[in-house]
């Protein structure tokens, strides 16, 4: 029998020993929230981050043995990263049979010239435009990030604790800035303990955020490094101590929102009170 190569130990690694926590849920959200249709051509967006790489996997593995057909291309941006890390996305990718395309922009250094404070908003934004455009160059009409479960019921609390409002990430929305360009959301419904044990099963090392203004803060030695998103992070293992399911409570919640018990909620950017049907 024919030894199989390491790019084909992790792709079975997926489909073998993490298919209930990672790949049902991927196909799951792919199907639940109808992700990829026939003559889709996805951008595959790359950070080089743990979660974007097992998209990347996830993706081909899909496009192999899909009855849709489907094309990919696999995006990578770098934003000006240290040539320590751009090199071990290079790695990675040439590891797992991963074929990216990497571009290059200032992206970093702009967004903290332009903010104060922290850059992270508006970085983000800037990296999410940059995606698109590329994306949309290379004939793509769909750019696909590795958003997961445990993103989207953080980012709900995010709002509710630190912006005063109830909202949720979407798992697929249309562009408003690049007509006929759509975001997908493929992981979805895949916690991130799941992901984290498929990196560490295949002994594999990726880069965080890597921006200069992250690792000022993380190595920060007044006690500030900690981000908002760590602090919920902790906050939902404390919780877990009462009730075991509260992830999936919140989860769950985004999906049953009562309107008409609601004082007041936006639809479509317009405000509406609950005095309108009173």
């Amino acid at each position: 029998m024919k030894e199989l190569e390491y790019n084909q130990l992790v792709e079975r690694s997926i489909i073998k020993k993490f298919r209930k926590g990672v790949f049902s849920p991927f196909l799951n959200a792919v199907k639940k929230y109808e992700l990829i249709s026939a003559g889709d051509k996805i951008a595959v967006c790359i950070s080089g981050g743990k979660d974007s790489v097992i998209l990347a996997k996830c993706m081909q593995i899909l496009q192999r043995f899909s009855n849709v057909p489907f094309e990919l291309e696999f995006l990578a941006m770098d934003p000006g990263y240290n040539p320590i890390n751009r090199k071990k996305i290079e790695e990675n990718c040439a590891k797992l049979n991963i074929p990216v395309t990497i571009f290059n922009t200032d992206i970093f250094e702009v967004s903290e010239a332009i903010t104060s404070g922290s850059p992270c908003y508006m970085c983000a934004r800037m990296r999410r435009g940059n995606l698109y455009a590329t994306a949309k160059e290379m004939g793509c009409n769909k750019i696909a990030l590795g958003h997961h479960f445990n993103d989207v019921i953080e980012t709900t609390m995010m709002g509710m604790l630190y912006a005063g409002q109830i909202q949720a990430m979407l798992p697929k929305l249309k562009s408003k800035n690049f007509e006929g360009m759509e975001l997908i959301r493929p992981l979805y419904c895949v916690h991130e303990e799941e992901i984290i044990a498929w990196k560490n099963y295949n002994k594999l090392e990726f880069i965080n955020c890597a921006c200069k203004f992250t690792e000022r803060r993380d190595n920060a030695e007044d006690g500030v490094g900690e981000s908002v998103r760590q602090l919920i992070k902790e906050t939902f293992k404390d919780w877990r101590k009462i009730n075991p399911d509260v992830e999936k409570s919140v989860f769950k919640a985004i999906h049953s929102v009562s309107l008409d018990t609601m004082p007041g909620y936006k639809f479509k950017g317009e405000y509406h009170t609950f005095l309108e049907d009173y």
